[in-house]
């Protein structure tokens, strides 16, 4: 009996174990049509993210158009070195996260306050009107903004010193005195792209399930008590997610509103790492100098991430990883 059951195991076809590449080629078989809709998103990182990731080499290099990428002479840590002992270095460094913290401090609180009164809005029509009245701002160039802020606040035609001048006083130089700068950039990014930032809010607050409102309401909870327990600590960790990617743009300024707001008399305070990258890399022709200010950002940014991040994680809340 033993020896028939061997002869027929023995008989059996032994089936080979497909090799990693053969399972993987049949799950791309399987499932053709998810990969297909999703190649063109990885061919655009791999193209526009990964691929440029080659150029932080220029940070080491004293790059030279006529050497090439390759035939440019290594440097090492130089242009890291002369970024640093750089006397507009710490000036940059101080504008830079001054405007960032008045961001911060300002402009990332108002969305989320912005949010939660559109969501009390109960009439449908009325709510998705003031949706996009608050959303239109967003789709204007900084170009339009700039225009629209000189035409409101400049000293000649300011409808502002205008009416300062009216009422019998001196017009004030917004645009041209230092100690208004940073204001002004605030109120110019909160005007423009508060609106746009409730969309994710709006969102996360969708998703509250209903019945936990009707069950305040059955406690008798106000609409504020309502805010405060259900619906913020809702869209907390949206809150704590959004707060640790904006942290990590602390060293990133918006340089196309710099480049236009900026003029000679406010330059002191004007200045950020990306308009000295402008100057020196386009303007100046010092690419490895404008590559080493882009790679510096970046790992700023990437600490701040981190740190955050590990943070937030230490206190309980979940992060983005």
């Amino acid at each position: 009996m033993l020896r028939i059951m061997e002869k027929a195991l023995t008989a059996l076809p032994i089936r080979k174990e497909k090799s990693y590449w053969s399972r993987l080629g049949a799950r791309i078989v399987k499932h053709r049509a998810m990969y297909v809709l999703a190649l063109p998103g990885v061919l655009f990182f791999i193209l526009f993210k990964l691929t440029p990731l080659w150029g932080l080499l220029l940070a080491f290099k004293d790059y030279n158009p006529y050497s090439g990428f390759a035939g440019s002479e290594w440097v090492g840590f130089k242009h890291f070195a002369d970024l640093f002992a750089d006397r507009n270095f710490y000036i940059m460094l101080r504008n830079t996260f001054a405007i960032n913290v008045f961001g911060l401090v300002f402009m990332f609180p108002l969305p989320i306050l912005l949010a939660l009164m559109l969501n009390e809005v109960r009439h449908g029509a009325f709510k998705r009107f003031n949706q996009s009245i608050v959303y239109l701002p967003h789709f204007l160039s900084w170009v339009v903004v700039a225009s629209m802020t000189f035409f409101v606040l400049s000293t000649d035609v300011g409808i502002v010193n205008k009416l300062i001048g009216e009422a019998g006083h001196e017009p004030i130089s917004f645009l041209s005195e230092s100690k208004y700068f940073w204001g002004l950039i605030t109120a110019q990014t909160m005007w423009k792209e508060a609106g746009w930032g409730t969309i994710i809010f709006l969102a996360a607050m969708a998703g509250v399930d209903p019945q936990r409102y009707e069950a305040a309401v059955v406690d008798g909870a106000s609409r504020f008590r309502q805010i405060w327990h259900i619906t913020l600590p809702a869209i907390r960790p949206t809150i704590l997610i959004l707060l640790i990617l904006r942290l990590g743009q602390m060293a990133d300024v918006g340089f196309e509103q710099m480049l236009l707001m900026m003029n000679p008399l406010v330059m002191q305070v004007a200045e950020v790492f990306d308009t000295y990258a402008y100057t020196q890399g386009i303007l100046r022709g010092q690419i490895s100098t404008g590559v080493t200010v882009g790679m510096f950002k970046g790992v700023v940014g990437f600490v701040l991430v981190m740190t955050s991040n590990y943070i937030v994680k230490k206190s309980g809340q979940e992060g983005i990883y």
